[in-house]
């Protein structure tokens, strides 16, 4: 049996390796033997000089700690039979050998973050996110533009996926034709890395996705599969007719009924088979019920985070797990899959985190997100609230989620976003509309035709995506100063819609996440159709190139884009000095108007004094006020913050129309 050493002096300890088990029932067997493969790469890279004893000896802690924890998911998911546990044992040494491969700066940051592992809650972090090609050509041109970065404050950037794809549509990048190749046309994995460790210098941590519920179909599995090889066939959902496929669709649902019916496609023209395609005909859904792929991923997310990700976020994490007769939705197989890959990457990679994308009910969304699961995750009800509140010109439903559906555990956060590559899908829960006497169904038509310029009065120039004729479900595409009527209403009125719906985004908690170009205020591509691979697909609307005017614009206040970022970038400067802005704690606030939006955020000051700041934001087109009374729980002098004044709470505030003011006041 291998064991850590009583003293950090008395080095790794090797004995013979223990039998392989021959199935999972005895966690200590199976964990043994996994180690026992695990320790002889660690002892070998010690005796190369690779890494440290005492890095080694760490590396054993954490498999100590999480290995025992992610065998008891594996036999919860998989069983115990034998094959299970021989994938188990054999992956043992690959974290081994995975983090021996990890580079030295990567392994100082690994201990750095245990240290800090909350280190997306502090008040100074800010995400960006861009397509590469689109927003600087090329890898090489996007680190000519790490200053204007630096400039803008990032602290994190979302590069959207540039590996190797498809010719043709690929969703957008979403089609991975290989997790460790980059697209040629922006540059090599090599160059990836580089980058990541230019962004490390400068306190920017690089973030990409990993697409964890299908492979191109021209990945070397499906084609390996395609071919009739029974192994990879197994890596995919494959069946030699239409029987499953059509007992499974009567309980799935149509995401893209647009590209194709149902969740099958044909595996080849002319080929008998099927096989499960959730998104589009080209995206072969992989099959997790085999652990060969929990396995088999576990190695390519390992390959990412030692190119210098340190956050990988999860695509489409609610679909992974299929069960007849189910939704194949947010099974709690998906769950358990996502706290598996957790446990991997805290032995092998711990600096790197997992933020989910799962734009489902709000009750499912909050279930991903733990320590040992997704630390961070998209907040797509505050989201489609903070533009539904700018439709309405009310704040009610925007209240009550903030007020109950925002608290998330210790040691995680939202990433609020105002909009984001993908559409905008109207995300709240039918029962809380209902609560509000709102029916959900005829909101979200409204919603629909209000955002894509249908609604009489809209001030939004929006893009309808998906419309599907059976349900009359659709969701919006656009930029957010297109939305928000920087062209299609008064100027100001539009630039203080961006500005609004992002300060509110700052100031509820978590890290907030911009589409680089809308700091810029950016408009829809209004070429999007022409493009002959994706002018089917309206998000290529609000995912334009690089402003090269608004960019040269961005300092001068009398052009949009320079009110714009010099908004945000007062909102920002702001954000970081406000102490009470440290953290998620959140505790709503009934503004007495429905016109308006309030929220506390409880903390202390800069002299360490309990304190609160309150948040209040007005959605509508026209001055409101918070009554003296509203406020009277509070001490009469408070500091408006973004302004640095002085206010008698006594006298109530007043707010003027798309406006906002961060109060720091006392309780009494």
């Amino acid at each position: 049996m291998h064991s850590l050493p009583a003293g950090a002096a008395s080095g790794l300890s090797s004995t013979p390796a223990p039998d392989r088990p021959s199935d999972l029932n005895n966690t200590t067997a199976v964990v043994e033997a996994a180690k026992a493969g695990a320790l002889q790469h660690l002892e070998a890279l010690v005796a190369a000089g690779t890494v440290q004893e005492p890095e080694a000896l760490d590396f054993l802690r954490r498999f100590d700690l999480h290995y025992p924890a992610l065998i008891d998911l594996v036999r919860r998911t998989y069983g115990s039979d034998g094959h299970v546990a021989s994938v188990m044992v054999d992956l043992g040494a690959a974290l081994a050998r995975s983090w021996g491969e990890r580079s030295a700066d990567l392994r100082a940051l690994d201990r750095r973050r245990s240290d800090a592992p909350d280190w997306f809650l502090a008040r100074d972090q800010l995400g960006g996110v861009c397509y590469v090609d689109r927003w600087a050509g090329n890898l090489a041109g996007l680190r000519e533009r790490i200053p204007y970065l630096e400039e803008l404050g990032l602290t994190y950037l979302h590069l959207m996926p540039a590996f190797a794809v498809p010719d043709g549509n690929n969703d957008g990048g979403y089609a991975v034709s290989s997790y460790r190749h980059v697209d040629p046309r922006v540059g090599t994995m090599e160059e990836l890395a580089e980058l990541s460790g230019d962004l490390r210098e400068r306190g920017i941590s690089l973030v990409v996705d990993f697409v964890l519920n299908h492979t191109a179909n021209d990945h070397e599995w499906a084609k390996a599969a395609r071919a009739g090889d029974p192994k990879y066939q197994n890596y995919y959902w494959i069946y030699p007719d239409r029987q499953m496929p059509d007992a499974f669709e009567r309980t799935t649902r149509e995401i893209f009924p647009d590209d194709h019916p149902g969740s099958f496609t044909p595996v080849a023209p002319g080929d008998p088979r099927w096989v499960w395609t959730t998104f589009h005909d080209f995206q072969w859904d992989l099959n997790w019920t085999n652990p060969e792929v929990l396995a088999a991923m576990a190695g390519e997310m390992l390959f990412l985070a030692n190119q210098g990700a340190e956050v990988l976020r999860f695509d489409a994490v609610a679909f992974l797990w299929k069960e007849l007769g189910t939704s194949c939705e947010s099974l709690p197989q998906a769950h358990w899959i996502v706290q598996m890959l957790n446990r991997v990457c805290r032995i092998a990679a711990p600096a790197t985190i997992f933020k989910s994308e799962a734009i489902v009910h709000p009750d499912e969304v909050v279930q991903y997100i733990h320590p040992d699961e997704c630390q961070i995750s998209y907040n797509p009800l505050q989201m489609a609230l903070t533009w539904e509140a700018l439709a309405t010109r009310k704040g009610v439903l925007l209240n009550d989620a903030i007020a109950e559906r925002h608290g998330l555990p210790p040691g995680t956060a939202w990433v609020n976003y105002v909009r984001s590559h993908d559409d905008i899908g109207w995300t709240f829960s039918d029962e809380d509309a209902a609560r509000r006497g709102i029916d959900g169904y005829h909101h979200r038509r409204f919603l629909n035709d209000f955002y894509t310029g249908r609604f009489p009065d809209s001030f939004a120039d929006g893009v309808a995506f998906q419309y599907n004729p059976k349900t009359g479900d659709a969701r919006v595409c656009g930029t957010t100063a297109s939305l928000a009527g920087t062209t299609t209403d008064h100027p100001s009125d539009g630039v203080d819609r961006v500005l609004l719906a992002h300060g509110i985004a700052m100031s509820t908690g978590g890290l907030p996440l911009l589409y680089l170009g809308d700091e810029l205020a950016q408009t829809n591509d209004p070429d999007w159709r022409l493009d002959p691979a994706n002018g089917n697909d309206s998000r290529w609307a609000h995912r334009p190139y690089f402003p090269e005017t608004g960019y040269a614009q961005r300092t001068d206040s009398t052009t949009v884009p320079g009110r714009v970022f010099q908004g945000l970038k007062h909102l920002l400067t702001v954000r970081e000095q406000v102490t009470e802005f440290d953290g998620a704690d959140l505790i709503g606030f009934d503004p007495r108007n429905e016109h308006l939006v309030g929220y506390q955020r409880p903390g202390l000051d800069p002299e360490g004094w309990p304190s609160v700041v309150l948040c209040l934001a007005n959605v509508d087109d026209h001055p409101h006020r918070v009554e003296a009374l509203t406020l009277s729980g509070f001490e009469r002098e408070a500091v408006s913050l973004l302004d640095d004044k002085i206010l008698d709470l006594a006298q109530g505030v007043d707010l003027p129309s798309h406006s906002m003011v961060w109060l720091r006041v006392y309780t009494r």
